[in-house]
């Protein structure tokens, strides 16, 4: 089939949440059909890798966005009612090259990546559409609400009100839509149940290969450093609330009796406040060229998330690279493993402390787990189990 695929970020390289869920499903729907693929370059960096999408690709549109200025477009949705993540995500050029596409190439079906892109449909049926949210971004933004002071507060509040309405017209009208897990599939349906039997779940996956402990790699860290890691994109708000607060409320409590531990913050463009937790037993990295060797050599790996939507991506790498991992019970939900076998989970500073400490207090539990975590990606996290979900509702159309 000739697919029309939009993603609102350049789904390579696969070095962060969303870009791994987006490369892998590309990947996946390059094996057996024509792709034609619209995007959005957002980080300069990213220029480098346009043409290894292009080898996947029939015919690509890939466009600028400048996150600052998208910021000020997107003021305009106070104006015409809408989400502002819809004019964040608005581009003459790509709009024009889809509608073009559409008429001159004979497509046959489309696959949206995100909700945002499923703007740039208008000249195409989205009953012939798939659409992947894979987390519900509208809950994402009523959830910061609360952890802001006015007027972000109303802000976010509006937008997930908002992007809630669209997420529903979208969904309803597609011929299916997936989520990342069940739990966000049901968050869903509870404020959208018309949209039952036309949503379902299409699980990440974890390339197993690449993140194996069989790998050696040289340590980043001094012999005499107990170090523990937590990876993600720095300028994404979830991770920065999550690190700030294990350093404020986790980390001195756990360095005053291990005067080794020290706390690696690993991951792309650093927030300010992110920036300004380094220090001594504190180590902001900034980008790295590869992620494995912090994960390999780790005591352990943190995800102390307290705002998450879906399963995120640095918890099953962790997994497959054999390391034990403690993870907050929210964030948790999403991973199909089992607690106290497979990760550690937990719920505010003091069980943070405690499972931490009996992980450092016992290197045979560290290898169990990490054992067990191992096993666990390979039985259930591989990307093309997952990913095959897709297959037969494209089949349906073709």
């Amino acid at each position: 089939m000739k697919l029309l695929y939009l993603a609102h970020r350049l789904p390579y390289p696969p070095d962060k949440g969303d870009k791994l869920r987006s490369f892998h499903l590309l990947r996946h729907l390059a094996a057996r059909h024509r792709i034609f693929l619209g995007s959005f370059i957002d980080d300069p960096l990213d220029e480098a890798h346009v043409e290894t999408l292009r080898g996947f690709c029939e015919e690509t549109h890939i466009a600028r966005l400048s996150p600052k200025l998208a910021r000020l477009g997107s003021l305009r949705g106070v104006l015409s009612g809408e989400a502002l993540t819809l004019p964040y995500y608005r581009d003459g050029g790509l709009r024009a090259w889809v509608n073009t596409t559409v008429e001159e190439r004979g497509i046959d079906a489309a696959v949206v990546f995100s909700s945002a892109m499923a703007q740039y449909l208008d000249a195409f049926p989205l009953e012939r559409t798939l659409v992947d949210f894979c987390d519900v971004d509208s809950a994402k933004w009523t959830q910061y609400a609360p952890l802001h002071a006015w007027p972000w507060s109303w802000i976010y509040r509006r937008e997930g009100e908002r992007l809630l309405s669209f997420e529903r017209k979208i969904a309803a009208s597609a011929a299916h839509s997936f989520f990342s897990t069940e739990n966000e599939t049901e968050l869903f349906l509870r404020s959208a149940p018309e949209c039952r039997g036309k949503v379902s779940a299409m699980c990440n996956g974890v390339d197993a290969d690449y993140f194996s402990p069989e790998h050696e790699f040289a340590s980043p860290y001094a012999a005499d450093e107990i170090p523990l890691v937590f990876t993600g994109a720095m300028d994404y708000w979830p991770n920065v609330d999550a690190v700030k607060w294990f350093a404020e409320a986790v980390f001195p409590r756990l360095e005053a009796s291990r005067p080794g531990a020290r706390f690696y913050i690993v991951g792309r463009a650093p927030a300010a406040a992110v920036r300004a937790l380094a220090g001594e037993r504190v180590v902001v990295t900034g980008t790295v060229p590869d992620v494995r060797p912090y994960l390999r050599h780790a005591s352990v790996v943190v995800a102390p998330l307290r705002v998450a939507r879906g399963i995120q991506n640095k918890v099953l790498e962790a997994m497959a690279m054999g390391r034990p991992v403690v993870v907050a019970r929210e964030c948790a939900r999403a991973v199909d493993a089992v607690a106290g076998r497979d990760f550690l989970p937990a719920d505010g500073a003091d069980e943070h402390l405690r499972q931490i400490a009996g992980l450092l207090d016992s290197p045979s539990l560290r290898a169990a787990i990490g054992e067990a975590a191992r096993r666990r990606v390979l039985e259930r996290y591989s990307w093309d189990a997952h990913l095959s979900v897709i297959d037969r509702h494209l089949d349906a159309m073709s």
